[in-house]
């Protein structure tokens, strides 16, 4: 819904809030129906990370780690050269940093087949605090080469995520969150693997978001419209590959560039951003995400707020750009 007004996490009435955690966990038991030749790891959270209703579903083909990250990433990269596809779930501070040398050697070096879902990423894990609250995620999975990243922005477009991360070859990482999100996506929409997504056109700067961050793009296009400033606002799902092409053909037709995301400002869709502009056509850009702090505990739309993660912060940084 192009042009929705949100304050963060939180909508007006009549918008649809997602839970992407649970978009993922129905998404596992439909293609479990579907004899996706599919099993399911996790390390003693699937109530958190919904993959609780895959176990119930298919029991013998859920496998229960414990706190054991590590070996939960190496026994699924083993078990992915039997030719199963394994779907690996924890919370993202405990995926991507207690067990990122395993993601590396174990599953990046070999290009194993693996799909690591992590859930309870970013400012929105709220009261957890910062030792939980994961926000340098993109920035470690996009370096191992190889690994696709992807970082969905409601219900819809992570189902269609999780079956195109079944259906690709190689490793991938997708970045879900605790929080539900602002519904953004009609029932049409049809996600692929590498590409932007147009969710608003304009004229005077471009607005580029992934997960939260494009709802808040498009609320910060309203508020920059009240002022009479245009904002192209590209939805950007996967941070790796980039869609490269979209970013720099919509670019030179603006004059100005921001990024918003719920993640450091730097190292993920803002570095993206920030190394293609540099390279292939530099012009003034702006990065709204978290400026190089740790979380705190909170509730998730007060630290959006203390954070600068906010349609105002976009909105201001966007003029401040212009």
């Amino acid at each position: 819904m192009a042009g929705m007004e949100t304050a963060g996490v939180g909508g007006k009435a009549g918008v649809v809030m997602d839970s992407l955690r649970d978009a993922y966990g129905d998404t596992l038991v439909e293609l479990g129906n579907e004899g996706a030749n599919l099993v399911v790891f996790d390390a003693d959270l699937a109530g958190s990370t919904r993959t609780s209703k895959f176990a119930k579903a298919f029991p013998e083909r859920f496998f229960n780690m414990g706190a054991a990250e590590q070996g939960m990433v190496a026994a699924a990269a083993g078990a992915s050269t039997t030719g199963v596809v394994p779907f690996v779930s924890t919370f993202a501070m405990f995926a991507t940093g207690r067990a990122y040398e395993f993601v590396r050697q174990a599953v990046g070096v070999g290009h194993q087949n693996v799909k690591i879902v992590a859930t309870h990423a970013g400012l929105t894990v709220g009261e957890d605090g910062g030792t939980h609250q994961c926000l340098e995620d993109l920035a470690l999975m996009r370096m191992i080469p190889g690994m696709t990243v992807i970082s969905p922005a409601d219900g819809i477009e992570t189902k269609q995520v999780i079956r195109a991360a079944y259906a690709h070859k190689g490793p991938v990482y997708v970045r879900l969150t605790r929080d539900k999100f602002p519904r953004i996506h009609a029932e049409d929409y049809r996600f692929q693997i590498g590409k932007a997504v147009i969710m608003r056109p304009g004229t005077d700067v471009l607005l580029v978001g992934c997960g939260l961050g494009t709802s808040i793009c498009l609320a910060a296009a309203e508020l920059l419209a009240a002022e009479g400033i245009e904002a192209t606002v590209l939805h950007c799902p996967t941070i790796k590959p980039f869609d490269r092409e979209t970013l720099l053909r919509l670019a030179k037709a603006h004059r100005a560039v921001v990024t918003c995301e719920e993640h450091q400002a730097h190292g993920g869709l803002g570095g993206v951003v920030a190394e293609i502009l540099s390279e292939a056509h530099p012009m003034p850009l702006r990065r709204v995400g978290v400026q190089d702090q740790f979380g705190q505990s909170g509730k998730p739309e007060k630290l959006l707020e203390a954070y600068g993660v906010t349609p105002k912060a976009v909105a201001a940084a966007a003029k401040g750009a212009l």
